[in-house]
Parts: structure tokens; sequence; C-alpha cells
């Protein structure tokens, strides 16, 4: 995998070397285009409020909802790539700049904090309740939870969502706890 990257980084390399053009200003420009670790919008990576966000032609545009779409999908945390993939699919081409803005917001949080908020197990900070983009996204969560799960299946409100996965198992051949 770390080879990969590393011919990647090399042929990034020998491409911008043999380029007319002057080399970019940014040090980590090579490393950061290719970099599994890093994300692939231009500018400050830390404030997603310093993106610059070109909607002007339709490539641009085009790129910049593909990345966004991929980021939502390829989370690495399925229930977050199943709900924000879904949700980025269906909505990405109504957004206009300051939701796209949003959207980028949402798409830095840490996974295991975005879980717990979008799915009702802690309240989220202020500067995520009022993103329009997470609350569209919770609405669409506890729409979905209202409509297709019964209420006693559900974790209370502020609890973990653990209930039923190791439950004391009744009967004359269950485990006497757990799952197991």
């Amino acid at each position: 995998m770390a080879s990969l990257y590393m011919r990647r980084f090399v042929i990034n390399v020998h491409r911008v070397l043999k380029s007319s053009s002057p080399l970019p200003t940014n040090p980590l420009f090579l490393y950061s285009s290719f970099s599994p670790y890093t994300s692939q919008t231009t500018s400050n990576d830390s404030d997603p409020h310093s993106l610059q966000i070109d909607l002007s032609n339709q490539e641009a545009k085009r790129r910049l909802f593909n990345r966004l779409l991929y980021r939502s999908k390829q989370r690495g945390f399925l229930e977050l790539d199943l709900i924000l993939g879904k949700w980025v699919e269906d909505n990405i081409h109504s957004l206009d700049e300051n939701r796209i803005q949003a959207l980028i917001h949402v798409l830095h949080l840490e996974n295991p904090d975005l879980w717990s908020w979008i799915s009702g197990q802690e309240q989220p900070p202020e500067s995520v309740s009022i993103n329009p983009v997470f609350t569209a996204v919770r609405e669409r969560v506890m729409k979905n939870l209202e409509s297709y799960s019964a209420p006693e299946t559900r974790a209370t409100p502020g609890q973990p969502w653990v209930r039923g996965w190791d439950d004391i198992k009744k009967g004359r051949d269950g485990p006497i706890t757990g799952n197991q």
C-alpha cells in the first residue's frame, strides 16, 4: 500500500518537473495530492470555512461534486458511508455555495462524534447543531427511525445504541449472558 503512494508521489514529481508551469508554492502539494491520510481539497484543510469553492464552470462543479460524494461515501464507518453518501447523492446538485461549505464542515468531523450526534446518542456542539447540512441529515435519520423502527427497539436519547446486542438470554439452551 505504501509503495503505491510512493509510486504516485514519484510520478507526480516527475510530471511537475517536466511541466513548463512554475512549481507550486505549497511544499506539501506533491505529497498531499496522493496521500491516503489527507483530504483532496485545496487550501487549508484544518479550516473548512477557508476553502475556495469554484462553481464557475461545469467541469469545476463536476469535480467538486465528485470529490464531495466520494468523501461522503468512503469515510470508513459503514453507517456514515450509507447515511451521508445517500444524502449527498440525493442533494448535492441543489446545494448552493453556503450549503457546500456546510457539507465540507460536516465531512471534516470525526466519525465517532458525528455518528453519536446524528444518531441522537449525544447532543452536538452549537457549531454543529446549527449547520444546515447536519440538521438535514439528522432529520432524515430521525424520520427513518420513526417510520421503520419500533420505539421499544431503540435506545433512549442520550444513551448508546447497544440494547439487544448484549441482553441476557433466557431459555433452556441460551447462554447465561450476552450474545455468545
